[in-house]
């Protein structure tokens, strides 16, 4: 094995790692939380949720990718690769639509009282969970195809009518089933991104026209503090720039990996698609004080014990 292939290992394991640690210290903050309280903002309900399929999609693609790397490249063998593809793209499709919902609830969180999104505001908390099981229903069979593509990795057999994804082999189906994968995948990822952007805009309009009536009151030359729904509603659009970019660049990616025949190709897209899993923990421990705020509670009850 040359020393690039193990620093690679190593870098990508240090890259799971990193994001688990940080997914599931939200992850167990929120669930301990929900247990002992303080009571829970909805949105933290979405947090807990994209903190849980984060952690899916580090493990489902980290842990083998990185075994990989180190030449360990027959671990798994047909239901091994079918379970292992199919539960990361549920998984990964799971955190876009949780950021989504993420980028949704902020936005009619935000909205005026005399405005069409204001009817939203009672009943989107009370939709959630109701949300949460439609996402995973959906995803779920709208990726029932991979079960059938994903096969084993090819041992020593030299295939030229697929991708070798390193551990795993995909054969190229028909014409037809690439244009239905194409549009069954695709549009509802589109569909996503789109609502994104378009409740991204609605919330940079707020905190644009909240920034200027804040400078009216307060004058230009006096300082004021930042109100926990402002930084809340900064948290998200930093969190939705992150995806939407990674996103885009990943995308772009894989679009040149049947053209490309070196490994880089899979090391930089795997390495893009964990991205956001591995630092959107982080970016709400930084960035949202209620994180910051239950863990002192919870410490605090931890020391009474």
């Amino acid at each position: 094995m040359i020393s690039k292939d193990i620093a690679l290992g190593l870098f990508f394991l240090f890259q799971t790692g990193l994001g688990v640690l940080g997914n599931s210290f939200l992850l167990g903050l929120y669930t301990i939380t929900f247990f002992t309280g303080p009571r829970l903002r909805p949105i933290d309900l979405l947090l807990t949720h994209l903190a849980f399929v984060n952690d899916l999609v580090l493990l489902s693609k980290g842990i083998p990718h990185t075994m990989s790397t180190l030449g360990l490249t027959n671990f798994l063998d047909d239901v091994g690769c079918k379970l292992i593809f199919y539960f990361h793209k549920v998984a990964r499709d799971l955190s876009l639509c949780t950021t989504c919902l993420l980028s949704s609830f902020q936005a009619i969180t935000l909205s005026p009282r005399n405005s069409w999104w204001a009817k939203l505001k009672v009943i989107s908390p009370k939709c959630i969970v109701s949300l949460f099981l439609l996402c995973w229903a959906f995803n779920l069979l709208k990726n029932i195809m991979i079960l059938a593509i994903i096969k084993g990795p090819l041992g020593n057999k030299n295939i030229t009518d697929g991708q070798d994804y390193i551990y795993c082999f995909a054969p190229f189906p028909p014409p037809l089933n690439i244009a239905i994968h194409l549009l069954t995948v695709f549009l509802p990822d589109l569909l996503c991104i789109g609502l994104m952007l378009r409740t991204s805009g609605h919330m940079v309009f707020f905190l644009h026209r909240h920034h200027k009536r804040v400078q009216y009151i307060h004058g230009n030359n006096l300082t004021h503090s930042v109100s926990p729904e402002t930084r809340a509603t900064q948290t998200i659009l930093l969190l939705v720039f992150l995806f939407v970019s990674f996103y885009s660049l990943n995308c772009i990616l894989i679009l040149c990996i049947p053209s490309g025949q070196s490994s880089w190709f899979f090391h930089i897209s795997a390495f893009l698609a964990a991205c956001f899993p591995a630092c959107s923990s982080f970016v709400l421990i930084v960035s949202d004080s209620h994180v910051y705020k239950n863990f002192l509670t919870l410490w605090e009850k931890m020391i009474q014990f």
